[in-house]
């Protein structure tokens, strides 16, 4: 089980220039990559999206790269002509607003086409860099996630044991459903008619009738079902997240189908602290793939 946060980093250094890779992970409910990276190393973002996807199901993953070049190969040129044309249009300027026009060489620096930069960008000369610092970002980048998912599935396994006592006790107060139908019918008869008038073979119909209308068998045994199949999840090595989710909402309807049909209030104490669980569950489920 992986936690969709997580943190990497990893940096190279070398005479002709320093780069640094960073990853951080955030909740989100599909995988979206967010790139921050200089513009000579934007031709490898698709490369970038490849490697995360191999560690990475779902979740926010912002990746920046950081390059800084220490050797500057760029050549500076002037383009002469370009000066003389707009200096002869300054000329004009005067000539026409019959008012002198002051200038500086920054004004000419300022201009388009008249200094221009070439230097070398070659950006595969940062590839085998780029792919060391992030492989070894993206190994942080995993084990953080591990060691978050594993603190995750303890306690997705805890609240999941908790779960599944409160269904145990709810079981075994379901026997006593019987005894108590049969005792209120036994009052009732006794309030309105007397102990003498009882017609033991209606009273038994009676309290049949009670028990399949609100017999939560059913919904006991989907819930254990439901369990198992949580339990599973939480040892499988796949991304199990949404799957945990839904799995939520089903043992969620069983338990509010049990507690509307329950008649004992010590049932409905039960279903109250299961509602809880399974809120807290969901809650967890949020972090993780």
């Amino acid at each position: 089980m992986k936690s969709m946060t997580g943190y990497g980093y990893a940096c190279h250094s070398s005479d002709g220039f320093q780069l640094e890779v960073e990853i951080k992970g955030y909740n989100n409910r599909y995988l979206e990559i967010q790139h921050n990276m200089s513009y000579l190393l934007s031709p490898f973002e698709a490369m970038v999206d490849e490697k995360i996807a191999k560690v990475a199901f779902r979740g926010k993953v912002d990746v920046s790269a950081r390059l800084k070049v220490l050797e500057n190969s760029a050549e500076v040129n002037v383009d002469l002509a370009a000066v003389k044309k707009y200096v002869e249009a300054f000329r004009r300027i005067e000539e026409t607003a019959e008012y002198p026009v002051s200038l500086t060489a920054a004004d000419f620096l300022s201009l388009d086409g008249v200094v221009t930069t070439t230097g070398e960008r070659n950006s595969e000369l940062y590839r085998p860099a780029l792919e060391e610092c992030l492989d070894m970002a993206l190994l942080q980048f995993e084990e953080a996630k591990l060691r978050e998912g594993e603190s995750t599935r303890r306690d997705l396994e805890r609240l999941g044991l908790a779960l599944q006592e409160c269904n145990d006790r709810i079981g075994g107060l379901v026997d006593g459903l019987e005894d108590y139908f049969r005792n209120l019918l036994v009052s009732k008869y006794n309030e309105l008619m007397g102990s003498d008038r009882i017609d033991q073979d209606r009273m038994l119909q009676e309290v049949g009738s009670l028990l399949v209308k609100y017999s939560i068998n059913e919904e006991q045994n989907r819930l254990r079902t439901h369990l198992r199949e949580y339990f599973r999840l939480l040892d499988s090595p796949e991304p199990v997240g949404k799957r945990l989710d839904f799995l939520c909402q089903e043992m969620n309807r069983e338990v509010n189908t049990t507690a509307s049909k329950s008649q004992l209030a010590e049932v409905n104490l039960e279903t109250v602290s299961m509602k809880d669980h399974i809120e807290n569950i969901r809650e967890q489920i949020r972090n993780i793939e």
